[in-house]
């Protein structure tokens, strides 16, 4: 757990909010600290009601422990990551040994993705921690009981993933290999015989859960009638559930999609399938449910998440413990083998001889996609840091396989990739953090206007609320950026001499003049001005924007 929290926690406070998600996050728990209402998100003055907002609330009580965004923005994603792998270690050590715990623990520690994600802040290693705590519960009822007060907490872990990401329900697929094990006979089921109340009591358990929040948002909306609160409830209920699922609107991808996340994403815990497949198929012959209950779980996770059409690499993240716990009681053996050694080394080799080479390329100075990449960044002397990382990446691994050999080549994967994830962490979370989170460039327009002057946005992104060096005014995110910019002009001639507009130069015609604004800079792939009133068009005066012909044309049809 020391190993999990330095290699997860390296880089924690070194850095601001990333996109996409993360500013989105931050800014709601912000405001959910400076407004005191932690039941319905908000981003700026409108309702968010893409998620619900458990895990913006942790944010926020994160900051009320710590008072550092920096720490606590990131400290839900950490904890949760903490939990999960205490979660998996302490299911193997009781369903095999304390050996197959820790190697389930290392295996899932050493997967890209669940590092990745336990890095950032998003929702996923939340709900990947819920749905693991019920799947916990529940095996240990399943495969270890009865043990009824696991199962209720399983339950009830299960409704806490619901509040957090809708799909929390889905460590409820776990009764379907259950009952196929129980009522074939297979070995290690638990005799769970028990009253019918024992049983409807997960499905209490699970319900209240649910309503610690649903209960005060249902009164909430009756108290507020208001249009948006009542579009709100609706919107988190249904469209950002059922009707998100059965009719994805982003993210659109193939059904074999999942299948590239599992093999990059997954890198290096597949590799020890060449082992662990053959062993999953005596184990299943041999009908042990220990096997089959998180195996069969955790396939039909990923069959679920590739019907709809909208899919992204974190959505099976959840699959993965099980997986993990899966391959446990196999790993103490296969690492020793001498084609995972082979394995192990190669992949060091390949991936420390990648990042090397291209970070001396790109130092060379002779590869476009890197100089186009640290131009569009604002990163000094061509991006030199930048490729110096790379090139220090590549080489802890090269020497790693080289110090570490092919005899100790798993150990050497390991240190390996904790080191991989250390440098990342502490290097380029301040390196990058400029660009990357718009603190330079909201630290630049704050330079630009002066202390004293007032600021609004247009067109603007979370990040650019979240970092602003001074309070600013906003009129509204999804509002269409024409009517956003109308606002902002009927704003700034209220008082033009000491009024800016910071705004997104696709905001910008056919009102604004360039040649009268003034250029802020290049973050998160766009481009951003500001201006005050002199530059707005003689007929956009008085907030006279025209909508784009694209939006005109949408209304005519």
């Amino acid at each position: 757990m020391l190993f999990a929290l330095i290699v997860i926690g390296a880089g924690i406070g070194l850095r601001d909010p990333w996109p996409a998600d993360e500013p989105r996050f931050a800014l709601s728990a912000q405001q959910m600290v400076e407004s005191g209402d932690w039941l319905i998100p908000h981003r700026g003055h409108e309702i968010y009601a893409d998620k619900p907002p458990a895990f913006m609330a942790m944010q926020a009580a994160a900051f009320e422990l710590t008072r550092n965004w920096r720490i606590a923005f990131l400290l839900p994603s950490l904890l949760a990551a903490l939990g999960t792998l205490l979660l998996v270690y302490d299911l193997a050590r009781r369903l095999w040994d304390h050996r197959a715990g820790l190697y389930a623990g290392v295996a899932l520690l050493c997967v890209f993705q669940f590092v990745y994600q336990a890095k950032r802040a998003q929702i996923d290693p939340m709900v990947t921690f819920f749905i693991t705590l019920a799947n916990y519960g529940l095996l240990r009822h399943f495969l270890l009981g009865p043990d009824w007060r696991a199962y209720w907490l399983g339950c009830f872990a299960a409704g806490l993933g619901v509040i957090t990401k809708g799909v929390g329900v889905l460590a409820l697929l776990m009764f379907l290999p259950y009952i196929f094990a129980r009522s074939t006979h297979w070995n290690f089921v638990a005799t769970t015989k028990g009253a019918a109340w024992h049983w409807a009591g997960g499905l209490v358990a699970f319900l209240a859960a649910i309503a610690l929040w649903l209960v005060p948002l249902a009164l909430a909306v009756s108290l507020h009638p208001a249009s948006e609160y009542q579009a709100y409830l609706h919107d988190i209920l249904f469209k950002q559930t059922a009707a998100r699922y059965t009719d994805s609107w982003d993210h659109q991808q193939p059904p074999w999609y999942f299948l590239g996340v599992i093999l990059s994403g997954w890198m290096p815990l597949w590799l020890t399938w060449f082992g662990t497949v053959p062993a999953w198929a005596r184990a299943l012959r041999a009908r042990d449910a220990r096997i089959l209950l998180p195996l069969a779980w955790a396939v039909l996770v990923i069959v679920f998440f590739s019907v709809p059409a909208g899919k992204r690499d974190m959505y099976i993240m959840p699959a993965l413990p099980m997986v993990a716990l899966a391959c446990a009681p196999y790993l103490a053996q296969i690492v020793e083998r001498r084609w995972f050694r082979v394995l192990a080394l190669v992949l060091l080799v390949a991936l420390g001889g990648v990042l090397a080479g291209a970070g001396m390329h790109a130092l060379s100075g002779h590869w476009k996609f890197a100089n186009d990449l640290a131009e569009q960044r604002g990163f000094d002397g061509g991006g030199a840091a930048l490729w110096a990382l790379l090139i220090a990446l590549g080489g802890w691994l090269l020497f790693c396989a080289i110090g570490f050999r092919l005899r100790r080549a798993a150990l050497g994967l390991v240190a390996g990739l904790a080191g991989l994830w250390l440098l990342w962490g502490l290097w380029a979370s301040p390196l990058l953090n400029d660009s990357s989170s718009a603190r330079g460039l909201m630290r630049q327009a704050g330079a630009m206007i002066g202390p004293d002057a007032e600021l609004a946005l247009v067109a603007w992104k979370e990040q650019n609320l979240l970092l602003a060096d001074r309070k600013v005014v906003e009129f509204g995110f999804v509002k269409p950026m024409h009517l956003q910019l109308a606002e902002a002009i009927r704003w700034q001639e209220q008082q033009p001499a000491a009024r800016w507009v910071f705004v997104l130069a696709d905001a910008m015609a056919p009102c604004i003049d360039p040649a009268k604004s003034r250029y802020v800079g290049h973050a998160n792939r766009r481009e951003w001005w500001l201006f005050r009133n002199d530059a707005v068009a003689e007929a956009c005066r008085g907030g006279n924007v025209p909508a784009p012909r694209k939006e005109v044309d949408a209304e005519a049809e």
